[in-house]
């Protein structure tokens, strides 16, 4: 029977060169990883190997024992790593965002109360216009009504001197002949 194959540490030779913080992060993993696991100094022991019965002399498949725990791809680690990274960059983001929206919410809610004092302060002021409108209009009427008076009395005055210069020129005409010396 043929020996599994053996591991070999990983490489850090990858297609794309790893970013700083992704570097740090990939020797953080890797200062993590188990001895045994980089170097496999003892053979791995496995259970009593399983040999399959004889009893035909035909073909039978072989039976190979699975392999160990493989280290993972350098690339499948970056790739890994990156994904950390965006989805803390993505909840920081969306932290930042949810910040911004209640920011916004309560600067939306101090403008609708803003507008709404203004609001009421401009009907106030059109009910002091339309107030004030309506008192104009009665004093317009009451100055007409006082005109109308006037002209009423003037034309009354007028017909009472008329009817004065006409009771004093009767008056004259039939006193003229009392004072009238006779010849």
């Amino acid at each position: 029977m043929s020996e599994p194959a053996r591991q070999y540490p990983p490489t850090d030779t990858g297609p794309r060169p790893a970013s700083g913080p992704l570097r740090d992060w990939l020797a953080a993993m890797k200062a993590q990883v188990p001895a045994s696991a980089e170097n496999p100094a003892e053979p791995v022991r496995r259970g009593p190997r399983i040999e399959p019965a004889r009893p035909e002399p035909g073909w039978s498949p072989r039976v190979v024992e699975g392999r160990g725990i493989r280290a993972e791809d350098p690339d499948l680690a970056e790739l890994m790593a990156e994904n950390l990274m965006l989805k803390a960059k993505l909840d920081l983001e969306s932290d930042r965002e949810d910040a911004l929206k209640a920011k916004l919410a309560e600067e939306i809610r101090a403008l609708r109360t803003h507008v709404r004092e203004e609001v009421g302060l401009l009907e106030n002021f059109r009910a002091e216009r339309d107030r004030i409108l309506a008192e104009c209009d009665g004093l317009r009427a009451e100055r007409d009504a006082a005109q109308a008076e006037s002209a009423r009395f003037e034309a009354e005055r007028d017909a009472s001197r008329e009817e004065c210069d006409l009771w004093r020129a009767r008056a004259e005409a039939l006193a003229q002949p009392l004072f009238q010396a006779r010849r």
